[in-house]
């Protein structure tokens, strides 16, 4: 296996919030004086992102929102759902929070990510981002030192689309101007990155860390095509 193009999903493929949600929103609550439990915080959070998506999917762009507006009213919406309302609080609080998760202090890159994009450029093959996220991922990117290693950087917000629609995968072989047979992605969503790549014609590979098998891939990713660590990538690009 030697591909032209290598694809990669981010959040959770390469890189992880460091402390949860609620961890995150309480401590800058306290920041200002206000005490909310973790937990407390990460439940309305969910709560208030399903809402969001609901109402304003792929942050809202078809009803003229801005990615940050969207993200600012799920934290505003998540403190409302814990008792905090006053608006004084809320916006400073939304905009913290908002530029904080642009910021490398908020996010770990997986230990066997770096040696990986490495070995990769060094067989050189060219590698690109395709992720639902908003435009803070090319900051965030940058931030973490991954950026450099990638040709493009394609986000929901950037394209009007998501994974899995097939259109973003597209969006990706035409810059690379490769065939889907020549193109494999990475990520670990069984819906949005293996079975969405596959149906392009792309290789794909699912990345499952914690688990042996999981759940959701029983039945639709065959063993052989769940990588639990970047290093049996690196045996498999001969």
């Amino acid at each position: 296996m030697r591909p032209r193009l290598l694809t990669w999903d981010v959040k959770d493929t390469l890189l992880r919030v460091r402390h949860t949600v609620g961890e995150q929103y309480s401590l800058e609550a306290k920041l200002h004086g206000i005490r909310v439990e973790a937990e407390t915080l990460n439940s309305s959070f969910l709560a208030a992102m399903q809402t969001q998506n609901k109402l304003f999917p792929n942050y809202g762009l078809g009803q003229g929102l801005s990615s940050q507006q969207w993200w600012m009213e799920i934290v505003k919406r998540t403190f409302r759902l814990c008792g905090v309302s006053d608006e004084r609080v809320l916006s400073p609080m939304a905009e913290n929070l908002y530029q904080g998760f642009s910021s490398a202090r908020n996010w770990e890159v997986f230990n066997d990510v770096k040696d990986t994009l490495i070995h990769c450029d060094r067989l050189g093959i060219r590698m690109g981002v395709i992720s639902n996220f908003d435009r803070r991922l090319e900051k965030i990117l940058v931030n973490c030192s991954l950026r450099q290693h990638f040709q493009f950087v394609l986000t929901s917000e950037d394209v009007g689309i998501g994974k899995p629609d097939h259109r973003i995968f597209i969006k990706a072989l035409s810059l690379a101007q490769v065939e889907p047979e020549q193109a494999t992605h990475i990520g670990d969503d069984v819906w949005n990155d293996y079975l969405a790549a596959r149906a392009v014609g792309m290789e794909s590979y699912l990345i499952c860390r914690e688990t042996e098998q999981p759940a959701r891939a029983e039945g639709l990713v065959p063993k052989d095509h769940i990588l639990h660590s970047l290093q049996q990538l690196n045996s498999l690009l001969k």
